[in-house]
């Protein structure tokens, strides 16, 4: 199963034009591999540039999409990666969504499909990532 990073789903939906193409191609790959997951951290980020909960449910259709819940293991783990990045100086008050979209991928043993591969693998470096080289 691959849990998808908001930021490919938002290429694809938002049609960016950097982004667009590589992550169109590497989310109809990961679907031709298996289940494409999203939890509600990423439905929430992607819910930040979507006028209605309708027009969201029609981009990411649930037969295309499995949802999932945070696992509460999970939720452990984003406390431990919050806890590293904050002895290293960061600033953020609060864990990042990338800390609990990578704890969700690396509890469940999933592949994390993203384009920002360098905070889950300095955090999750056992996840495996589809990420641009």
């Amino acid at each position: 199963m691959t849990l998808v990073d908001s930021c490919v789903l938002i290429d694809v939906i938002g049609e960016d034009s950097r982004w667009q193409k590589w992550s169109s191609v590497a989310l109809a790959a990961a679907a031709d591999e298996g289940p494409i997951v999203i939890n509600p951290i990423i439905y929430a980020e992607l819910s930040a540039g979507i006028e209605t909960m309708e027009e969201l449910e029609y981009a990411l259709p649930s037969e295309d999409y499995r949802r999932e819940p945070l696992p509460y293991e999970a939720g452990f783990l984003v406390g431990k990666a919050y806890g590293i990045y904050r002895r290293r100086g960061g600033g953020k008050t609060s864990p990042l969504p990338d800390f609990y979209i990578g704890a969700h991928a690396a509890v469940k043993h999933y592949r994390l499909l993203t384009r920002d591969a360098a905070r889950y693998r300095t955090y999750f470096p056992r996840v495996t990532l589809i990420a641009p080289e």
